[in-house]
């Protein structure tokens, strides 16, 4: 995997989690979702429609509307249970590091599900991310907070609403441009959350600069960055390494907010950040392992046709 790409990656998908901080501090959570994603849809849908066209040719609308519940599940469901954690106190640091669980819970579906390899050192790198994980978590909790027991569940709703839109994604038979499937979910989203701030009476805007600068943060930073290079990577490399990168989010996140929010970052949370970044070299290393190669073809009983073969993930 590319490390500046890589880099990249970890940076921009970790400023969403202060970018919605950001953002909590003048206006409600499906308030800042939806200025984030309506204007967006609609720049997003004037290129589909003016310069794009050729990447829709072909789609069915089973292909749009497998896209849109990715969408619902990777944008709608994922970033209103982040917003709504971060509202209710949970610390930007703190939803990064529960967050921070999905590569277990993505390495340990991706056999099962997709047929994808995980080796024993791959297996033994998520573990050490999740290591560094338990180490950060310990660190952010011993400073105490505000919100209530129950708030700290709600960014899991929103881990694995990200795990099921990666499966559902990578289990599709056809694949999309990610012009497309970038339209498709910031639409679907823009959809979802003018819905609910219109029913709820928050779709008013407020008119303080803080707002609009925490939008053109979340829509350049944290959409166009992070959101697209989540996919972007995921296609080139395959779901264990994308999620390996995850144990990064949450030191990584713990730092913006010391440097911007004056939240701690002791010697606990570097030592987390040092642990996660080992899992990540060793995952990467894991991945050169192969199993041993499957026959050419065998004859099922039943048929009497060869059998697919299986193909190992990286």
């Amino acid at each position: 995997m590319n490390v500046l790409l890589s880099t990249a990656f970890v940076l921009t998908w970790s400023s969403g989690f202060i970018g919605a901080k950001l953002g909590a501090g003048s206006a409600s959570a499906v308030t800042v979702l939806m200025w984030r994603f309506l204007p967006l849809a609609a720049a997003l849908g004037l290129v589909a429609l003016l310069w794009a066209r050729a990447s829709w040719r072909g789609l069915t609308a089973r292909d749009v509307g497998r896209q849109a519940a990715v969408g619902a599940l990777s944008q709608s469901g994922y970033l209103l249970t982040v917003y709504y954690a971060i509202q209710l106190g949970v610390s930007s640091g703190t939803t990064a590091l529960i967050d921070g669980t999905q590569p277990l819970v993505a390495g340990a579906l991706a056999g099962p599900l997709l047929g994808h390899y995980v080796s024993r050192t791959q297996w033994a790198g998520l573990g050490l991310g999740v290591t560094g994980v338990a180490i950060v978590t310990a660190a952010d909790f011993s400073g105490g907070g505000d919100a209530p027991w129950w708030a700290y569940a709600v960014p899991f709703l929103g881990m694995f609403s990200l795990v099921a839109a990666t499966f559902l994604d990578r289990r599709a038979t056809r694949g999309v441009t990610p012009a497309v499937s970038l339209t498709v979910h910031c639409g679907t989203s823009a959809v979802v959350f003018t819905g609910l701030a219109l029913a709820s009476g928050a779709a008013t805007p407020p008119a303080e600069a803080s707002f609009w600068a925490a939008i053109g943060w979340l829509v350049v930073l944290s959409t166009f960055g992070g959101y697209g290079l989540y996919w972007l990577i995921l296609r080139r490399s395959g779901v264990t390494q994308v999620n390996t990168l995850m144990f990064l989010m949450a030191p990584v996140t713990a730092l913006w907010g010391a440097l911007m929010f004056g939240e701690p970052f002791g010697p606990q949370t570097a030592a987390g950040l040092a642990v996660g970044l080992s899992a990540v070299v060793v995952v990467r290393r894991g991945a050169r392992t192969r199993p041993p190669a499957a026959p050419a073809a065998r004859v099922t009983e039943a048929s009497g046709k060869p059998a697919p073969r299986v193909r190992s993930g990286r």
